[in-house]
């Protein structure tokens, strides 16, 4: 009977050490997934308070520096995740777009240039919509984006 105790005993131990893990391990999550939110708020922050238009080019390097871990732990984060923002709810992947560059200033996120794409089309004359080369000559003059007519097809 001690024995049968001994190996019961063996086994609950057992089963509470990984328990305790597997919650440590969840907690640990959780704390990582809050750090890189609370990170994409600040560098984010003119998204957050005025709109889509204000979205800034950001890399998972700068977040991951930012809360001093490594890429791969904020690309694996950012999975399948998502935050309520007061424009909306978007993928934490939204936050990370890739830049186009101004002539002048700083670059601007493919995702406010395709804003502003889709202004011009919404805005167009229906009956003679704009070419690919009219587009990328009016983002050209009247916001400095240098983007070629191929990008914009």
């Amino acid at each position: 009977m001690d024995k049968v105790n001994g190996d019961a005993r063996r086994y609950i131990k057992n089963r509470v050490k990984q328990a305790e893990w597997f919650i440590k391990s969840i907690q640990q999550r959780q704390r990582t997934l809050y750090l890189v939110s609370k990170s994409i708020v600040q560098f984010q922050g003119e998204f957050f308070k005025k709109g889509l238009r204000f979205l800034k080019p950001l890399i998972l390097k700068d977040v991951a520096q930012d809360i001093g871990v490594h890429e791969s732990t904020v690309s694996r984060i950012t999975t399948s995740k998502y935050m309520n923002t007061p424009h909306g709810i978007y993928e934490l992947k939204f936050f990370f777009p890739t830049s186009i560059n101004k002539t002048e200033g700083d670059a601007l996120s493919t995702n406010v240039v395709m804003d502003m794409i889709s202004e011009l089309v919404k805005n167009e004359n229906k009956t003679r919509p704009l070419t690919d080369d009219e587009l990328a000559a009016l983002l050209r003059e009247k916001n400095g984006v240098q983007i070629a007519r191929r990008t914009i097809a």
